[in-house]
């Protein structure tokens, strides 16, 4: 509907509304290799709360990007994994991943060196 699409103002704000924010770029990019339960994806993003971690899930299961599978066994299984709507954004995080690993230090070097300049 044409009308919807009225409330981005281009498609940029509409990607940046599905993977914006601190931590749904973190936790996509540790869903990309296949599932992964919650207890360890708080072991790859050891700065995340259980919270925040849950409400970031939660908001990604809502806009179709990640699948929650809850497993009947005792003591009870919960993985997330990327549906396929999610795994489209597999170029972009790999963009992403490029881009920091070609400028991380050139990056550092430039926050040290405004961090010094402003003491």
């Amino acid at each position: 509907m044409e009308t919807d699409r009225c409330q981005y103002g281009c498609p940029v704000d509409a990607t940046l509304d599905v993977i914006g924010g601190k931590w749904k770029v973190s936790i996509l990019y540790h869903l990309l290799p296949g599932p992964q339960r919650f207890s360890h994806l708080r072991r790859l993003l050891p700065a995340i709360t259980q919270r925040m971690l849950t409400l970031q899930l939660r908001e990604l299961e809502g806009d179709g990007i990640v699948h929650r599978e809850i497993y009947k066994q005792i003591p009870p299984k919960v993985e997330y994994s990327l549906t396929d709507f999610g795994k489209t954004l597999e170029p972009i995080l790999s963009a992403m991943l490029n881009w920091g690993e070609q400028y991380t230090n050139q990056i550092i070097e430039r926050k040290l060196a405004n961090d010094n300049g402003s003491n």
